[in-house]
């Protein structure tokens, strides 16, 4: 599975990399304009940093307008995927994009027809939005579930990116299913190495490493 950081925040993006722990980034207009910068200046920084897909969404709802903007964000990196909403205008833009040799995310995906005609649309992802389903009383992992058995059906080669996620369970339980991706926030992604099991193992390795009086270098 792909671990994506759900965030413009350019220092914990860096930090995720580093550990060797990211695999791209999804962002939004939300998102960076919490960092207060340029939204094609940040951007680019986050491309830099990341070789994998770096999600950049449009801001149009028609889709002539979105295929142009989807453009001009493409000239950016070649790593970026224009990010597009699960609309007829957006998928119309999905399909020429798609048809340029652009990566495409289509966002906003709330049930398994959304995600059939994202596919046929030529997606690369498609983002199905598990914790808003899950506020609403819909079991989010029930949509993934249909997702990968019509993907796998037929053969369809878009990338199930599972979004929305809050809590480590919704990663574990994505993994399970099969998707091929989680886009989360990076303090979420963080966690997935805590147990307490594991601090409590550490510490009484570490008191008996002072006990014994035990040095390496």
């Amino acid at each position: 599975m792909k671990f994506f950081a759900d965030t413009a925040d350019v220092d914990a993006i860096r930090e995720l990399n580093d550990l060797g722990l990211l695999d791209g980034v999804t962002t939004n207009p939300s998102l960076i304009k919490k960092s207060g910068r340029n939204i094609l200046e940040v951007t680019k920084e986050i491309c830099d940093i990341v070789d994998g897909p770096v999600s950049a969404e449009v801001t149009a709802t028609d889709a002539d307008e979105m295929i142009a903007e989807g453009r001009k964000l493409a000239k950016i990196a070649d790593n970026i995927a224009v990010k597009v909403p699960l609309t007829l205008d957006g998928l119309k833009a999905c399909k020429v994009l798609s048809g340029e040799g652009t990566m495409v995310n289509v966002t906003l995906c709330f049930s398994a027809n959304q995600a059939l005609l994202a596919a046929k649309a030529g997606a690369t992802f498609i983002s199905p939005f598990i914790g808003r389903l899950d506020d609403i009383n819909v079991d989010g992992m029930d949509l993934i579930a249909e997702i990968r058995q019509i993907f796998d059906n037929y053969g369809f080669e878009t990338q199930i990116l599972a979004a929305s996620i809050r809590t480590v369970n919704h990663v574990k339980d994505s993994a399970m299913i099969g998707a091929d991706v989680i886009t989360a926030p990076p303090a979420v992604i963080k966690s997935l190495a805590n147990h307490p099991l594991t601090d409590k193992g550490l510490d009484a390795f570490l008191a008996d490493i002072k006990a014994a009086g035990i040095k390496i270098l």
